[in-house]
């Protein structure tokens, strides 16, 4: 028999291989059932679902092309515990850290965490399906902050809740919410940049050995701009040092090319930064470039620093 069902098995689809086992079941004395599931390895309650279906003669009723009728299958976690969903974002909620709909929505647990948290609390459930759940609810995969140096800040959370209450009144009445950050600093000139790209075989493009600065082309630092509502970008690209006069200049150029154009009638921008480097919260300059930015364009400039981490 367990030849048999070898040969077979590639052949015939879920339905088939269940009616077949159920027919070779039924031919048996006493026991046929447990002999087939041993042999093939189907379960016990496949088996006697194909002994019901050709009892009931069922088995030629499944409508072509389908291995089962519609609605079968096994159901989903959240069909048996319609509750699961809102289990699983108790855990995570953003009312930790701002509002359900939150903009700024993250989760810092990990899904085996999750998992094991919603285990002990009666649920059968995995990592993996945690993830998928996390998907559906809107959450996605963030990094570790780096939050061991320094002390713990006891405002945090209010801080991150206020940034982002902001963030929702502002996109509520429609007006331009932007993100600004100094990025990373790239050398210029002919340097591997670690990527890949297709050429002939075995004809790489060429780079320097050593990546030392050019004594004329030096580097340059690029200074980044998002828009949360129309979640679009503006990068600046400056070649002196990070300074508060290039965050204002590349704020300033991204509102005349593209803030400005779509946000024609704005008298209002939020500017939400990090509170270090050249738009930090203690800085004067910046301070002061944030008003004389508010007095070119006649739109009046709130700035909302994230919290620090000390």
């Amino acid at each position: 028999m367990r030849e048999k069902y070898r040969v077979l098995c590639g052949v015939l689809d879920e339905r088939g291989r269940r009616v077949w086992a159920a027919t070779e079941a039924t031919s048996l004395s006493y026991g046929g059932v447990s002999l087939v599931a041993k042999a093939t390895g189907l379960s016990r309650t496949t088996i006697h679902a194909g002994i019901r279906e050709l009892q009931e003669g069922r088995w030629n009723v499944v409508a072509a092309g389908r291995s089962r009728k519609a609605g079968g299958g096994r159901k989903t976690l959240t069909f048996h515990n319609p509750d699961l969903l809102k289990a699983l974002e108790k855990l995570v909620e953003p009312t930790t850290r701002g509002d359900r709909e939150s903009p700024l929505r993250w989760t810092c647990k990990s899904t085996r965490c999750l998992a094991e948290e919603l285990q002990r609390q009666g649920y059968r459930i995995g990592d993996r399906k945690v993830a998928d759940l996390l998907h559906q609810l809107g959450y996605s995969l963030q990094a570790d902050a780096n939050t061991i140096e320094g002390g713990h800040q006891p405002d945090r959370k209010a801080q991150f809740e206020y940034v982002n209450t902001q963030t929702r009144k502002f996109l509520a009445r429609g007006l331009p919410v932007i993100s600004v950050n100094t990025k990373k600093k790239e050398l210029v000139g002919n340097y591997s940049n670690h990527g890949q790209e297709w050429q002939p075989q075995r004809e790489p493009e060429k780079t320097l050995i050593h990546d030392f600065p050019d004594k004329e082309l030096g580097k340059v630092i690029p200074y980044g701009i998002y828009g949360v509502g129309r979640n679009q970008g503006w990068v600046s690209v400056g070649i002196d040092h990070d300074t508060s006069e290039i965050a204002i200049d590349s704020v300033l150029g991204w509102w005349r090319y593209m803030g400005h154009k779509a946000y024609p009638e704005a008298t209002q921008l939020l500017i939400l930064a990090d509170a270090g480097g050249s738009n930090a919260s203690r800085s004067r300059l910046w301070k002061v470039g944030a008003q004389w930015l508010a007095n070119l364009t006649g739109v009046h400039i709130q700035v909302s620093h994230f919290s620090t981490w000390n």
